[in-house]
């Protein structure tokens, strides 16, 4: 098994990436849903956060209001970092129970928004950073999903910059330009990372 950590900017396309390994036979494990998972209605981890943030983070209807806990996080280092250390060692121990899932000589990506800035790369064979322009990042989210620059803005900010991604990353998708640019690039790293699973399949 070859297991990859698979990041990038909010709005440099990373989705779109890991569509593709799926598509090519990677075993995703996807840190952002198994985030919404851990905090569903009735989990432990809801009422973890409810203890640490309040009711007024819920809905009406009991679950978790993902906007207005954004907007108290992420304008806030001291509480962004609270909620994290909430949810990322129930995320942690639910993607270990699907990576021992998969098989001997799968590719197993895993793909983590914040790998950088939670200093997670070492737990990786291979990462892989999918990488856009601040420029590309902030039209993406303004144009396609609605959020106001300033709430954009906010949102790169307190992720990690495009330098410190780079230097943690073994392979590097360009995503800056159009879509058809994207998938050769994705096929020739995904070439690489079942090479890799293959000698490592075979060295065992």
């Amino acid at each position: 098994m070859l297991t990859v950590g698979l990041t990038g900017g909010i709005g440099a396309g990373k989705s779109e990436v890991s569509r593709l390994f799926v598509s090519y036979g990677a075993v995703l494990v996807d840190a952002d849903r198994i985030a919404r998972e851990v905090v569903e209605p009735g989990t432990p981890g809801l009422a973890a956060v409810v203890e640490a943030f309040g009711q007024d983070v819920l809905t009406p209807q009991g679950a978790l209001d993902r906007p207005k806990l954004g907007a108290v996080v992420f304008s806030d280092p001291e509480r962004l970092a609270t909620l994290n250390a909430i949810v990322h060692p129930l995320v942690g121990a639910r993607s270990r129970e699907l990576e021992a899932a998969a098989g001997p000589d799968d590719v197993v990506v895993h793909d983590v928004p914040l790998l950088t800035e939670n200093g997670l790369a070492e737990l990786y064979d291979v990462v892989v950073v999918v990488d856009a322009t601040p420029g590309t990042q902030l039209d993406r989210l303004v144009r396609l999903r609605g959020m106001s620059e300033s709430d954009a803005r906010a949102r790169m900010a307190a992720q990690a910059t495009r330098e410190q991604r780079r230097a943690v990353a073994d392979h590097v998708i360009d995503n800056d330009g159009p879509l058809g640019e994207l998938e050769p690039q994705v096929r020739k790293v995904w070439d690489e990372l079942r090479r890799r699973a293959a000698e490592r399949c075979r060295g065992r």
